[in-house]
């Protein structure tokens, strides 16, 4: 058993240590040798725990709040993932309406179009499993959001799931919209879109989320009890996207339109 422990430990170690480079130095994160992946799901959010242990000593940022990876069709079919994925997001890269961001402080950029809500109470662990009901008592606003992911990988799409996971999923931060009251909003029937440079690349309905947004949050809620976790109050979820990623360029302009949610915008300079 105590053998077993050491393992993780060395294993845990080497990743973070792996994986914080990218972030703090830019570095291309290559792949892992097979015997150094995390062996199941558990292992690796245990290694992500750890990876944000170390960006905070680091003095990396502060996580102010979560995203949920894989909640739509659209982008199960895309990575190739059947399953919702969790990862932190840090203060570092969270702008509010309009964001500017820097390109080459990413390795690979990319965006998404997402609903989020922000946690006006917390939702602890508890013995019985919570639903969309239950967990939209803890919604005080839903926003439109700007997912901005980073493909810190040399070739993600050669990357097991289980080391994304530890990575936080493709997390570096988002553009968030003007906060609305959820109970003026009918998640499921919303319609959003997204434009790059005033081009149209996709579109998509709160219905793609789970058949509804909550849904996702439910999810996430049971997911942070069953590790006996709380999803705290002040912080923001965003849910998923409801288009596909789009990978963007130098000079890049992103605008997402979200019927009811309102705008974000994301500049790449």
């Amino acid at each position: 058993m105590r053998g077993g422990v050491i393992k993780r430990m060395s294993k845990s170690k080497y990743l973070v240590e792996l994986l914080a480079k990218s972030r703090l130095i830019g570095n291309k994160i290559d792949i892992i040798p097979v015997d150094l992946r995390p062996a199941n799901e558990e292992e690796a959010y245990l290694i992500q725990d750890d990876l944000h242990r170390h960006l905070f000593d680091k003095k990396y940022g502060e996580i102010i709040g979560h995203k949920i990876g894989c909640t739509t069709k659209v982008m199960q079919e895309y990575l190739g993932i059947s399953n919702p994925c969790v990862g932190g997001v840090y203060d570092v890269n969270v702008n509010y309406y309009e964001g500017n961001y820097k390109f080459n402080k990413f390795i690979s950029p990319g965006v998404e179009c997402e609903i989020a809500v922000f946690l006006g109470k917390d939702l602890p662990p508890q013995n019985h499993l919570y639903n969309k009901n239950s967990v939209q008592e803890a919604v005080s606003d839903v926003m439109a959001s700007i997912e901005i992911v980073d493909d810190r990988w040399f070739d993600y799409k050669s990357i097991d799931t289980l080391s994304l996971i530890s990575d936080d999923f493709f997390a570096s931060g988002c553009v968030l919209g003007k906060k609305i009251k959820l109970d003026k909003i009918k998640l499921p029937e919303i319609s959003g879109r997204m434009l790059i440079n005033d081009e149209l690349v996709g579109t998509g309905y709160g219905k793609d989320i789970m058949g509804d947004p909550l849904e996702a949050l439910a999810w996430l809620a049971n997911f942070m009890s069953k590790r006996g976790k709380t999803l705290k109050a002040n912080q923001f979820v965003s849910l998923g996207s409801i288009v596909e990623t789009k990978w963007v360029n130098l000079g890049d302009s992103v605008h997402i339109e979200i019927d009811g949610l309102g705008s974000a915008i994301a500049n790449f300079i």
